[in-house]
């Protein structure tokens, strides 16, 4: 599990994981001790908060996999910045996603060779839970990223 959390992410750091049934719960923390302001790029090493963030992965062995990180929010140190603070982000996933990238390429994938409907169906039976809705949206943010809310 410690190489995966590596894969996913260099800066993060591998704190344990536990199997319930047909999940497996991987925790995480990040290595980071200084991160730049993604607003003006001023280095800052207070943090405002933490909170948990949980991101669906690819299943592993038919089962579903969530990545658990204690993610950061950190105080901007620059007065001049127009934001006073800013989210810890992760190579892996999208700033607000709930799912990895490389799941939600495999959702599309899947989705773009078939309809929504047995799209969903299809990654229900696989231990990925996804409605046909979700399929559709993350198919129209793939053809139109400006409008995927990364900001």
């Amino acid at each position: 599990m410690k190489e995966l959390v590596n894969l996913l992410d260099k800066h993060l750091k591998y704190e344990g994981h536990e199997i319930k049934g047909n999940e497996i719960h991987i925790r995480a923390t990040s290595r980071r001790k200084v991160l730049n302001c993604r607003y003006c790029g001023k280095k800052s090493r207070k943090i405002h908060s933490r909170y948990r963030r949980t991101i669906q992965d690819m299943p592993i062995s038919g089962k579903k996999v969530y990545i658990e990180i204690v993610n950061r929010k950190m105080l901007c140190i620059n007065i001049k910045c127009a934001k006073k603070t800013f989210s810890e982000r992760y190579d892996f996933v999208g700033s607000k996603e709930k799912k990895s990238k490389r799941l939600e390429k495999e959702i599309i994938s899947i989705g773009l060779n078939s309809s929504s409907t047995e799209a969903a169906r299809m990654l229900s039976r696989n231990t990925v839970k996804v409605s046909a809705s979700t399929v559709r949206n993350l198919i129209k943010k793939m053809e139109n990223p400006q409008s995927s809310g990364n900001q």
